[in-house]
C-alpha cells in the first residue's frame, strides 16, 4: 500500500485517480480547492474505511499549500500527482491578453506544482514519485497558435520539473511529466477522445512503472514518449 497525494481531486481525472488508488488499497490524501462542493469525493471518503481523507488546498497560494500539506499529517509520501489546473481564457486573442488571467494561470499551473513539491518533499525518500500533469500544448511540436497563458505555464512546468528531476536523482526520487490525453472533462468537453476513467487507469499504470532512469521525461498517458 502506498501513501498517495492528489491535487485537484474534486473532479475529472484526479477524482478518478482517487477512486482507483483507494480501490487498489492505497492511502490517499485528496487535495481540493473547495472540498465542500466536491460531493462525489466526499462520498468516496465516507466509504473508504479511512483510507481516503479530504483536505483543502489552493495551489495558487503559498499559505494554503503549506496548511493543506500539514493537515495530512507526517507520514511518508510515496506518490504525488500534481493535477490541479485551470484553462484560463482559451479564446483570448494575441492583442487581447488579460494579464490578470495570465498571472492566475501561472500561479496555478507553474508555481502551483512547485509549491506542492516543496511542501511534501521532506516526507519523501528514495523510490518516491512526483507525477506532473502536462499537456500536448506544452510541446514545441503543437501545430497551433493561441492558448498563450496555458501553453506558457505547461511548457514552463515541463522544463522546471526536468530540473527538479536532475536535482532529486541522487536522492532516488522520480519525477514524471504526463500528457493525460484529450479527456472528457470540464476542460476537454464531452466530445473528447477518452473518459477520465480510461485516462486515470493508464496514468496510474504508467506512474507505477516509471523508473529513475526515466526521471524528467515526458510521456503520453498510453506510455508513448511525447516529443517536446
Amino acid at each position: 500500500m502506498a501513501n498517495v497525494v492528489i491535487t485537484g481531486a474534486g473532479r475529472g481525472i484526479a477524482l478518478e485517480l482517487v477512486r482507483q488508488h483507494v480501490e487498489a488499497g492505497d492511502w490517499v490524501f485528496a487535495l481540493a480547492r473547495s472540498p465542500e462542493s466536491a460531493g462525489e469525493l466526499a462520498s468516496l471518503a465516507a466509504g473508504s474505511g479511512g483510507r481516503l481523507t479530504v483536505h483543502t488546498m489552493d495551489v495558487s497560494r503559498d499559505d494554503s499549500v503549506r496548511a493543506g500539506a500539514a493537515s495530512t499529517g507526517s507520514d511518508g509520501i510515496d506518490l504525488i500527482y500534481n493535477v490541479a489546473g485551470t484553462l484560463g481564457n482559451p479564446s483570448a486573442q494575441l492583442e487581447d491578453l488579460d494579464w490578470k488571467d495570465f498571472d492566475d494561470t501561472i500561479e496555478v499551473m507553474l508555481k502551483g506544482p512547485m509549491r506542492v513539491v516543496l511542501a511534501f518533499l521532506p516526507r519523501m525518500s528514495a523510490g518516491g514519485k512526483i507525477m506532473n500533469f502536462s499537456s500536448q500544448l506544452a510541446a514545441s511540436t503543437w501545430p497551433y497558435g493561441g492558448f498563450y497563458p496555458y501553453g506558457a505555464a505547461k511548457a514552463g512546468m515541463n522544463r522546471m520539473m526536468r530540473s527538479v528531476a536532475m536535482d532529486l536523482k541522487e536522492r532516488g526520487i522520480i519525477v514524471g511529466l504526463i500528457h493525460p490525453g484529450y479527456v472528457q472533462t470540464d476542460m476537454g468537453g464531452p466530445g473528447a477522445d477518452i473518459s477520465p476513467a480510461e485516462s486515470a487507469a493508464s496514468i496510474k499504470a504508467l506512474a507505477e512503472g516509471w523508473t529513475l532512469e526515466q526521471s524528467g521525461e515526458f510521456y503520453k498517458w498510453n506510455g508513448e514518449p511525447h516529443a517536446w
